[in-house]
C-alpha cells in the first residue's frame, strides 16, 4: 500500500494584496495564453503537454505533488495526470483537457479529484475529457480519424490534411534525459508515436513556451507582487527571531510559517538560512548552527503564490549592529546591486547587468585589499555567481542572459561576496598566486567568514526595473533599524 503525502487537486481561491480572486480571473488570463501559443505554433500543429510525473520521496512516499510549469502556464491545473491537447487549425475545438475521473477510493487516500465542470471553470476550457480518452484521442488524429462528434474529419480537415501530406506536427516541450537515463515521460510518448504513427514530425514548442512566459500577464504580475511581499513580511520575521543563541532553523520556521500563514503554495526554493562561515556557502541546507554574538545571519527565502516565484535575500547582523569590517563587505554589494539597478533598462541584457557589477565589485575589492588587479578575474574568488536571472513560475525562471529586457519582464539582481581563507589555501603555489597571497592575505583574514548577499526581484518598466520589495529594510542602517525595533518590541511583550 502505497502512503502519498499530500497532493494539491486545486489551488484555493486567494485573496491577493486584500482583494479576493475568482476563478474566472485566472481563466481568463489562461485562455488568452493559449490563444497567443496557438498564434505561434500555427494551424497544421497538435501541442500535447503532459502533467509532471509523481516523484518519490523515500520508499512508499512521494513528495509533495508539483505540476509542470508549462502545463500549468496553460491550464492551471495541479492535478496529476492531466493532458492539454491544442490543434490551432481546428474549425471550433480548439482545445481539449483530459483528466481523471472521480474515484471515491483513490479521494480516500489522496484527496478530492476535480469533476469535469470544476476543470471547466478553472481552465475556461470547454472541452474537458476522461484521461482514459487520450490514448484513443490521439491515435484517432493521427490516423486521420474523427473521435467521435467531437473531433470530426470536418472540425480537424486541416490537421488531417497536413497529416496526408507530411506536414504536420507534433509540438511538444522536449526534454533531454542524461545519457543511459531511463526516458521521460515525453520522450515515452514520442516514441509510442514513431512507432505507430507517419506523417508528421516532432518540434519542441519550448521556444514558443519561454517567449511567451519571460512576458508577465499582470495577473502573473499581481501573483508575484504578492509572493514578494509575503517573502518581505518573512524576512523580517527572521529578523525578529534572529539573535545570538538562537539556532538557524529557529529563523528559518519563523519565516516558512509566514510564507504558509499568508496563503502561500509553499516556498519558492529550500530557504538557506546561514550564520557566521555558513554565510559562505551559496545553498547552504543544514540550518543547524548555533548563533553567536557578532556574527552574520544571510537569509535567501523566499514564496510561492500562484506558482509564481519569488527570490528574495537578506543579510543582517545576529547581535543587531553591523560591525565595521562587515559594513565595509555590506555596503560595497549594496552599491554593486545599486548600480546593476541602474543598468538594468529596457533593451539591455541580464548578461549585461552582471557587467556593471563586476565592474564595481572589481573597484571596490581593489579598495579593501582583497585583490590586486581589476583587470583580470581575482574578483571572482569572492564573487562566484552570476548576478541575475528570470523568475516566474520558476524560481531561475526560463530565458536566455542575451534576451533583450522588456516591459513585463521579471528578474533578480543579487550580487553578493563571500569572504574565505580556503579560496586562498586551494590557489596553485605559482610564483604569480604567491605573490597575490602575499599582498591580500591581511585583508583576507580581515574580512574572512563574511558572507554578504542583497537580492531583490524587480519587474521591467518602461522607465527601468521597479523592485517588487520598495518597503524591506535594503540599508545597512535600516536592517539595524528594523532589528532594533523588533528587539525593542519584544522586550516591551516580556
Amino acid at each position: 500500500m502505497r502512503r502519498w503525502l499530500h497532493v494539491l487537486a486545486a489551488l484555493p481561491l486567494l485573496l491577493v494584496l486584500g482583494q479576493p480572486l475568482r476563478a474566472s480571473d485566472l481563466s481568463v488570463d489562461l485562455a488568452a495564453r493559449r490563444a497567443r501559443l496557438m498564434e505561434r505554433l500555427g494551424p497544421e500543429t497538435m501541442l500535447v503537454l503532459l502533467s509532471a510525473p509523481a516523484r518519490v520521496y523515500s520508499n512508499d512516499v512521494d513528495y509533495e505533488y508539483r505540476q509542470d510549469s508549462n502545463l500549468y502556464y496553460l491550464t492551471g491545473m495541479t492535478q496529476e495526470d492531466t493532458v492539454l491537447v491544442l490543434m490551432p487549425g481546428n474549425t471550433t475545438r480548439r482545445e481539449l483537457l483530459f483528466v481523471s475521473d472521480r474515484n471515491a477510493e483513490r479521494e480516500h487516500w489522496t484527496g478530492r479529484l476535480m469533476t469535469h465542470d470544476e476543470a471547466r471553470e478553472r481552465t475556461g476550457i470547454s472541452t474537458v475529457l476522461s484521461r482514459r480518452d487520450f490514448d484513443a484521442f490521439i491515435g484517432n488524429m493521427l490516423s486521420r480519424r474523427s473521435h467521435g462528434s467531437l473531433v470530426d474529419q470536418k472540425e480537424a480537415a486541416v490537421f488531417f490534411a497536413a497529416l496526408g501530406d507530411g506536414r504536420a506536427k507534433v509540438a511538444v516541450a522536449m526534454e533531454q534525459a542524461p545519457a543511459g537515463a531511463p526516458l521521460t515521460p515525453i520522450q515515452t510518448f514520442l516514441q509510442g508515436l514513431r512507432d505507430r504513427y507517419v506523417g508528421y514530425i516532432a518540434v519542441d514548442a519550448t521556444p514558443a513556451l519561454t517567449a511567451l512566459r519571460l512576458v508577465k500577464t499582470p495577473y502573473e504580475l499581481q501573483m508575484l507582487t504578492t509572493a514578494t511581499t509575503i517573502s518581505a513580511d518573512a524576512q523580517v520575521a527572521g529578523m525578529q527571531t534572529a539573535a545570538p543563541g538562537a539556532f538557524e532553523y529557529q529563523v528559518k520556521a519563523a519565516i516558512e510559517a509566514v510564507h504558509r500563514a499568508r496563503g502561500a503554495v509553499s516556498w519558492a526554493y529550500p530557504s538557506i538560512v546561514g550564520s557566521g562561515p555558513n554565510t559562505t556557502i551559496l545553498h547552504y541546507a543544514e540550518s543547524d548552527r548555533q548563533m553567536k554574538a557578532g556574527e552574520l545571519l544571510l537569509v535567501d527565502a523566499a514564496a510561492n503564490f500562484g506558482y509564481e516565484a519569488a527570490d528574495l535575500t537578506r543579510t543582517y547582523p545576529v547581535s543587531g549592529t553591523f560591525s565595521p569590517v562587515q559594513r565595509e563587505i555590506y555596503d560595497l554589494v549594496l552599491h554593486a546591486q545599486e548600480e546593476a539597478a541602474k543598468a538594468a533598462r529596457p533593451g539591455a541584457t541580464i548578461a549585461a547587468i552582471h557587467d556593471r557589477t563586476v565592474e564595481v565589485l572589481k573597484e571596490g575589492l581593489l579598495r579593501l585589499g582583497l585583490i590586486a588587479d581589476t583587470t583580470g578575474n581575482q574578483y571572482q574568488m569572492w564573487f562566484t555567481h552570476g548576478v541575475s536571472h528570470y523568475i516566474g513560475l520558476d524560481v531561475h525562471d526560463v530565458g536566455s542572459r542575451t534576451e533583450p529586457l522588456q516591459t513585463g519582464m521579471t528578474f533578480t539582481i543579487e550580487p553578493g561576496l563571500y569572504i574565505r581563507q580556503s579560496v586562498l589555501d586551494q590557489l596553485p603555489k605559482t610564483p604569480e598566486n604567491l605573490a597575490l597571497i602575499t599582498k591580500i592575505q591581511p585583508s583576507v583574514t580581515k574580512y574572512n567568514d563574511i558572507g554578504v548577499r542583497i537580492e531583490d526581484s524587480f519587474v521591467m518598466e518602461p522607465t527601468g526595473a521597479r523592485s517588487l520589495t520598495p518597503s524591506l529594510a535594503h540599508t545597512a542602517s535600516e536592517v539595524e533599524a528594523v532589528m532594533r525595533k523588533n528587539r525593542s518590541t519584544a522586550q516591551g511583550n516580556r
